[in-house]
């Protein structure tokens, strides 16, 4: 990595999007700090990257441990100064059930999860981005008021709501923040939720990373 590197945060990046844009990232010059639970698909990962030439850092983490997430973000300010890009796509997807059955420790997790943690990383990182212009880039999956999805739907929904006040409240002095709607993908959350699907009919992971980056 040189010292005029760009620097990239993607949180929930060992598989399906997070993974994509981690790798693409990686291509287009960035240096990664990929943040993830899945030690092994990390390292897998890494080794895609290594083999198109590309620089990533592993930080396997819970991105629900706060002390954790302060202390990356006290690393990152240490060595870097800021961040050029933040890709949120750590997510916890509740098993689909009856609002009346949702399982009380699903939604904890995924109120955890999908908005308090949303909330601390937020609070955290504004200042990284906006010392060095970058932006901050979440993604919607509008399941809100669906059948079977109350857990899932109302967090992401409420993790949205949440980026788009920051959104309309740094559009002067920045962060830049931006919400993409990926078109439907061949991701294991995805096959979770819709287990009998013609998966040849979905859009790669890889195709839309590159989309995503490009309209930025």
């Amino acid at each position: 990595m040189t010292e005029t590197s760009k620097i990239a945060l993607v949180t929930g990046a060992s598989r399906g999007l997070g993974a994509a844009l981690t790798e693409e990232l990686a291509t287009r010059g960035y240096h990664v700090l990929a943040v993830a639970r899945t030690v092994g698909g990390l390292e897998e990962l890494d080794d895609r990257i290594r083999r198109k030439g590309g620089v990533a850092t592993l930080a396997p983490m819970d991105v629900s441990e706060a002390p954790a997430m302060q202390q990356l973000a006290r690393a990152i300010l240490d060595r870097w100064g800021g961040l050029d890009m933040w890709a949120h796509c750590a997510i916890h997807a509740a098993p689909l059930a009856p609002a009346s059955h949702v399982d009380g420790k699903d939604w904890a997790r995924s109120v955890l999860v999908n908005m308090d943690v949303t909330r601390g990383l937020i609070a955290l990182l504004e200042p990284l981005l906006r010392a060095r212009g970058g932006t901050a880039l979440f993604f919607d999956d509008p399941r809100a008021g669906q059948k079977f999805f109350g857990a899932y739907g109302a967090t992401k929904a409420g993790q949205i709501a949440l980026a788009r006040s920051w959104q309309a409240e740094t559009a002067s002095l920045g962060p830049r923040v931006v919400i993409a709607e990926p078109t439907p993908m061949p991701t294991a959350v995805r096959a979770r939720f819709f287990p009998g699907e013609d998966r040849t009919t979905l859009t790669p992971c890889k195709n839309e990373a590159v989309r995503i980056l490009d309209a930025l």
